[in-house]
């Protein structure tokens, strides 16, 4: 892979996360690529989903909380955005 284009798309991934989160930490860009992932895979491929979620209910679980995570991230940096639109 081209190192340019790799460059470009990391930091495509880090504005997506700002703009998604309002952060780009590692940790936090780990967690919104996992869950980006997995809806990706979901949509496109749900029987394999179903079938792994099935299998590893553990794993069901901790990318359910990933997923919460991300969504929490996101309307708490949504909220902060408006109360700023406000002032």
């Amino acid at each position: 892979m081209d190192k340019t284009f790799k460059d470009q798309f990391d930091g495509l991934f880090e504005k997506y996360c700002e703009l998604l989160i309002g952060a780009s930490a590692n940790d936090e860009q780990e967690k919104v690529e996992m869950w980006a992932l997995y809806t990706h895979m979901a949509k496109t491929m749900p029987n394999l989903v179903r079938h792994w979620n099935a299998e590893y209910p553990e794993f069901k679980l901790a990318m359910k909380q990933v997923s919460t995570d991300v969504k929490e991230m996101n309307e708490k940096h949504r909220e902060n955005n408006q109360k700023k639109k406000d002032d």
